[in-house]
């Protein structure tokens, strides 16, 4: 198996997500209704991230047709992604899913797995020097960070289990932008990950459950790294995961093995071997170099287990080759 993004895997991802961001149903709301006017269909109440099933499927999945448009341009996909991107991502519709946020119990709205692909996507958005798209996003993005800035001084414990709750996933990619837009948010993130797992020893990793899409051991582990220099992370993570060299645990070196793809659960499982890829792969860079080998081949391992998967039922279908390609690109400056 190749474990490069091609032009024609490129194509194929491009052409799965512009089959489903504006495909309205069926879709599974995150909403609070206070009374029968709040009993409203996805594209009311979302002007922009519709489709995909729910809100942040289809929040990555522009981040991952905006990145291919842009690493690969000339590809007849890249013209169709970006008429498509100019009709969405409008300064009106943006108004739009801001006015969501100031419904009430809004609050926890996507918190904080859509609050951290929001601002990956502004952070890619913006990338695109002959668009307005990163402009007109930015106020979204800015209310996200603020959400953050607010939430994590008073989340006391990390949720450490492999689904969109996962703190660790979220401080990861939020890191991302903080670094280029908010320093003050880089800053917190950074405390916020030390606090949450800097004392950590000896993972035994029990997963992956039969609904997770993360491994909640590797996830912390990129966090780690996302916030420490090379020399403190091999320390953390040498006390981290102490018997790497005899591969214990053995369940990190495992890809998951979904029984059903079309139950919408159990498909998680293809997407905690993609992301572990992306973790793995993520990581070797700062490993020793016996270690770093031990990585990138565990990683290849688990991209070949679901890269196959991406497309076929819609339970899958609808997110999982945003995470082929974050495993795809890791370790690129991409």
């Amino acid at each position: 198996m190749d474990s490069n993004l091609t032009p024609d895997l490129a194509a194929q991802f491009a052409r799965i997500a512009l089959g489903h961001v504006t495909k309205e149903y069926p879709h599974k709301l995150d909403h609070v209704m206070s009374g029968p006017e709040d009993v409203r269909g996805p594209k009311e109440l979302h002007p922009i991230f519709f489709g995909s099933f729910d809100w942040h499927s289809c929040v990555h999945s522009y981040w991952m047709m905006l990145t291919l448009r842009r690493l690969f341009p000339d590809q007849p996909f890249a013209a169709e992604i970006g008429t498509l991107a100019d009709t969405m991502l409008t300064e009106d519709k943006v108004a739009g899913e801001l006015a969501y946020l100031d419904h009430a119990y809004s609050g926890g709205f996507e918190r904080p797995y859509g609050w951290a692909w929001l601002l990956v996507l502004h952070r890619e958005a913006a990338r695109h020097g002959d668009r307005d798209w990163g402009a007109n996003l930015e106020p979204l993005a800015r209310e996200f960070a603020e959400r953050f800035k607010l939430f994590l001084p008073r989340q006391g414990y990390p949720i450490r289990t492999g689904t969109h709750y996962n703190t660790a996933f979220a401080l990861v990619l939020a890191h991302g932008w903080a670094s280029e837009y908010d320093e003050t948010l880089a800053g917190l993130i950074a405390e916020r990950a030390g606090y949450y797992y800097g004392m950590d020893r000896d993972c035994q990793a029990w997963e992956p459950g039969g609904d997770e899409f993360l491994s909640s051991a590797m996830i912390e582990a990129l966090s780690m790294k996302t916030v420490l220099d090379t020399p403190d992370f091999k320390q953390w993570f040498s006390d981290f995961l102490p018997r790497l060299d005899i591969s214990e645990p053995g369940s990190l070196f495992t890809p998951a093995v979904p029984s059903d793809r079309s139950d919408g659960k159990i498909a998680h499982l293809d997407g905690f071997n993609l992301s572990r890829a992306w973790c793995w792969r993520s990581i070797a860079p700062a490993l020793p170099d016996d270690v770093a080998a031990q990585a990138e081949s565990t990683a290849d391992r688990h991209l070949a287990a679901s890269l196959s998967h991406v497309e076929g039922d819609y339970m899958g279908e609808h997110w999982l080759a945003s995470f082929a390609l974050l495993a795809l690109l890791a370790g690129r400056d991409a």
